[in-house]
């Protein structure tokens, strides 16, 4: 058992989730990143926040949160409807193409998430690996190709952005999660406590697993 002064100690993993959106009164992101909020995993202590599913604005405040916490793994997570598994994604691309308005009503199209950044970056986890350990434990989970052109995309961007040319994130690893929505948004669909028992298993596998069994790191130019 660790002591309050070892707790303290412990290396942090940031986990984010997002605000409801598009009319929605509720998102699965955060209710499942909440509830791992302050739990131990792989002797890494979990930090829990919330981002706007604004553009723009979430980098700022994902800025801070990394700044704030300096952790040794991100994973942001956020919801996508009509998905049936737990959607492992590969590639974040450099570029807003919003189909509906985001929670302050901006609507970029075609716009660049980050001016003069590389087209792409891909994930900085072992997303085979997590794959394999999702489904050893029966859990639906999938390795997603597109992470979409909404604010889920522009934070997974920001994100890979961020830690490969701040100065101190040498080695800090991050990516990006897709979730189904709950049963009572609509099918397909996950239950919430599934949903937070995928996120155990994929962040103890991340923590466990430095190179992938057949990943890749960096960016796209």
């Amino acid at each position: 058992m660790h002591t309050p002064a070892a707790v303290k100690s412990l290396p942090t993993v940031l986990l984010t989730g997002f605000d409801p959106f598009g009319g929605e009164r509720l998102n699965p992101s955060w209710l499942a990143v909440q509830s791992l909020q302050g739990q131990h995993i792989a002797s890494h202590k979990v930090v829990a926040a919330q981002l706007p599913t604004v553009f723009d604005t979430s980098l700022l405040e994902l800025a801070r949160l990394l700044e704030e916490h300096r952790p040794a793994l991100v994973v942001c997570v956020g919801q996508a409807g009509g998905r049936a598994a737990i959607s492992l994604e590969r590639i974040a691309i450099n570029i807003n193409d919003a189909r509906i308005p985001d929670n302050a009503a901006a609507q970029p199209i075609d716009t660049p998430v980050v001016a003069g950044g590389p087209a792409a970056y891909f994930t900085g986890l072992p997303i085979k690996a997590m794959l394999l350990a999702l489904q050893g434990e029966g859990i639906p989970a999938e390795v997603s190709q597109t992470a979409g052109t909404f604010v889920c995309n522009h934070v997974f961007y920001g994100l890979m952005h961020h830690l490969a040319t701040q100065r101190g994130f040498e080695g800090v690893r991050g990516g990006f999660v897709h979730v189904p929505w709950l049963p009572d948004q609509g099918q397909p669909s996950m239950k919430t406590d599934e949903l937070v028992r995928g996120l155990r298993v994929a962040i103890a596998t991340a923590l466990a697993t430095r190179a992938d069994i057949a990943a890749g790191a960096g960016s796209l130019n």
